[in-house]
């Protein structure tokens, strides 16, 4: 299939959704004298390079280019690394990720599986002598060395080069030292292995034996003479990764920290400053009980610091625990039916505030990223995440404009990114004592249209929705609906930021009304919202249909011609739709699935389903290929497309084949898209042009609607 080489669909494949050229991944000098941040050279081009902002004056500087540093060789990546990028979602290329001392003085990154760094005040790079192929190099605090993994070693250098030596070596090839397992990466957030000393004379580092873990094979079928991949997947119910903790020293001598891990086996996060004793996060395989553990560093013993207990699930959160620099404990919990932070023993937000994230602490205040909470949300703050700043003499709102906001501190200078529902892309602004200093110009280019979307709510539940119409729409007219939704856990959708709506809009430019809704499940409302699917995942279908009966009083929306399309969680609930509901439903686009939760991971599945030995019926009722999940009445059979990339080593390909197998045997028409060499994501411009136009496509066919 083809198309004009600068259409909508074309665009937003080769900008990577737009997200090419704009500033990201924001470090702040403590002395507020430089911002460092990732940004590539224009909004087409993939290869990042590292850029230094002198706050003062104003100038920018790149500090390390990669297409100079490789001579403009292209980029090898190993195994491990382009797992690191699967799990993390990462797209680009050139440097993606970057590591700096606490000075700000010295970053150190990988490319193309070697060391560099570079130093920051005076903007110059230099590859470090080292085995590779390298991942995840991060300075010392002092500055003074780099520690890496190579090949499951952690292993340490000088800074100049000097004495690379192993810390410590896999005794097997199921052993790493310094990685995050496959769950942890995936689904805890935790995307590192170790963690540097803030005295810089030792590390505390993660040993992963996944001897436990079942063995999958993942093949390319486009390619029958490549062996498949053997890949260790940890799904529900089976065995996970054993992890244990060192504190090794630049000697390589080493303590292993000792806690109950037959209790607590998971180790979620882990924080170590100076303002106390490294903390660990650990939780139990069931998730509804965790502690936070401080550990001494000498014998490797832990204290337990505070203990967390509820009868559904505890969510882990980013930024927290840590120590404030007074040596306070700071969390976020479920307390009084609202997600509060604590600092010490003292909740300092209460029912106003949904918490998201700690973004920084510091000796007057925490940052904190959070939307409105059940109580005081309304319509008018549908789709809102702001910043503020919090303490014991009240709360503070940071950004100020509708939408979408983060941030990232140190001292006195802030940068903020905001995205706005009627400004394309995000704006970086740096603020110096609250006030705008600079603004880091982004590259990204200008999408060329806007959404028109409203955001609103649906149904008795107040349903956070967007509606999006054709620009050209005369207003009157009833069109086919489109429903557009994640609807899960994580996957926020409804939000007031310009280009989270594109695609959808696009899809509404050819003809239909586009509702996304975000049911019970997902996250922005309260943890009796997102808790409310706990073992049954179907309670996101039946928002999806209250939000859409409750709109069509209010707009022109065709209930004859209603489809659906989702990827992931999304993909499940498309399935879902028109399997179980084909009275609303009439057609669907199922991408990346999950049609069978028991083949999906234990950290995730287990945290909302249990496991499938002791709560059968929990994945019996959210399954698709169970009788359950095909016991919608006989008729009418709605036609499914299922799309699914044959690479995928996170939502694998067999759930789609499980699903058409189960289809098929059922007597129920469906299409089946394989993607050769795709993963969960589709990164290639051609394969996301395509996917979109085969989309449309279906979708005006099933419904009946004439062909573009």
């Amino acid at each position: 299939m083809t198309t004009e080489p600068h259409s909508f669909p074309r665009r937003h494949a080769r900008t990577q959704r737009f997200t090419l050229g704009a500033p990201r991944s924001f470090t702040v000098a403590p002395d507020g004298s430089r911002v460092v941040f990732l940004r590539s050279g224009s909004g087409t081009d993939r290869a990042n390079s590292l850029w230094v902002l002198d706050v003062e004056e104003g100038g920018e500087r790149v500090a390390a280019d990669p297409r100079a540093l490789l001579g403009g060789a292209s980029e090898d990546l190993s195994p491990e690394e382009r797992a690191r990028r699967e799990r993390s979602r990462e797209g680009g290329a050139g440097i993606v990720g970057y590591a700096t001392d606490s000075a700000v003085e010295l970053a150190s990154f990988a490319l193309s599986g070697r060391l560099f760094a570079a130093e920051l005040r005076a903007g110059t790079a230099r590859e470090l002598p080292a085995p590779g192929p390298v991942i995840d190099p991060r300075p010392s605090p002092d500055g003074r060395h780099v520690a890496y993994v190579a090949r499951g070693a952690l292993r340490v250098v000088g800074a100049e080069g000097e004495g690379d030596r192993a810390l410590a070596e896999p005794e097997s090839e199921n052993v790493s030292y310094g990685l995050a397992e496959f769950i942890a990466a995936e689904e805890m957030g935790r995307s590192r292995g170790f963690w540097w000393a803030p005295e810089s004379d030792r590390l505390l580092m993660a040993r992963v034996d996944d001897t436990p873990v079942e063995r999958w094979w993942i093949a390319d079928p486009a390619h029958p003479e490549r062996e498949p991949q053997r890949v260790p997947y940890p799904a529900a119910g089976t065995g996970n990764a054993e992890v244990r903790l060192f504190v090794v020293g630049l000697d390589g001598l080493r303590t292993e920290v000792a806690w109950d891990r037959a209790r607590f086996p998971y180790l979620a996060h882990v924080h170590w400053s100076a303002a106390g004793a490294p903390l660990l996060l650990v939780q139990a395989r069931d998730q509804r009980s965790q502690l936070i553990l401080a550990v001494d560093p000498d014998s490797g013993a832990t204290r337990m610091v505070h203990a967390d207990e509820d009868r559904t699930w505890l969510d882990l959160f980013p930024g927290v625990p840590c120590w404030s620099p007074s040596g306070q404990l700071v969390r976020i919990a479920d307390e009084g039916g609202a997600r509060v932070l604590a600092v010490g023993d003292r909740p300092l937000t209460g029912a106003q505030l949904h918490v998201r994230a700690v973004l920084d602490v510091s000796e007057h205040d925490a940052l904190i990223s959070a939307s409105a909470g059940a109580e005081a949300a309304g319509e008018a703050e549908t789709g809102q995440v702001h910043v503020y700043r919090v303490n014991e003499l009240g709360v503070e709102r940071l950004s100020q404009e509708p939408g979408v906001h983060a941030a990232v501190r140190a001292g006195e200078v802030t940068v903020l990114v905001s995205a706005t529902l009627n400004r394309p892309g995000s704006r970086a602004q740096v603020l110096r004592d609250g006030k705008q200093a600079r603004t880091v110009p982004s590259y990204a280019e200008d999408p060329g249209m806007s959404p028109r979307v409203t955001l609103t709510e649906g149904g008795a539940r107040r349903v956070p929705c967007a509606v999006l119409m054709p620009r050209d729409y005369d207003g009157d007219t009833p069109l086919p609906v489109l429903m557009d939704p994640y609807g899960g856990p994580h996957g926020q959708r409804v939000v007031a930021s310009h280009n989270a709506h594109l695609t959808s809009q696009w899809f509404a430019d050819q003809g239909f009304a586009v509702v996304v809704a975000d049911g019970r499940g997902t996250p922005g409302r309260s943890p009796a919202w997102e808790k409310a699917v706990h073992h049954d995942f179907t309670l996101s279908l039946d928002d999806q249909v209250e939000a859409l009966e409750d709109l069509a009083k209010r707009h022109p929306l065709d209930l004859s011609r209603v489809a659906i399309r989702g990827w992931s969680y999304g993909g499940w609930l498309a399935g879902l739709a028109v399997l179980r509901r084909p009275d609303v439903f009439h057609a669907g686009i199922a991408g990346a699935p999950v049609t069978d939760w028991a083949l999906y991971d234990t950290h995730y599945t287990e945290r909302y389903l249990g496991t499938p030995a002791e709560h059968p019926e929990s994945y019996a009722k959210s399954s698709l290929v169970t009788a359950e999940g095909l016991s919608s009445p006989a008729e009418p059979h709605r036609p499914l497309m299922i799309v699914h990339g044959l690479a995928d080593d996170n939502v694998v390909v067999a759930h789609a084949l499980r699903l058409s197998s189960a289809l098929l045997a059922a007597g129920r028409p469906h299409e089946v898209l394989p993607l050769s060499g795709v993963t969960h994501i589709t990164p290639q411009e051609q394969v996301a042009e395509n996917l979109l136009l085969l989309q449309v496509d279906f979708l005006k066919r099933s419904l009946g609607m004439p062909a573009a």
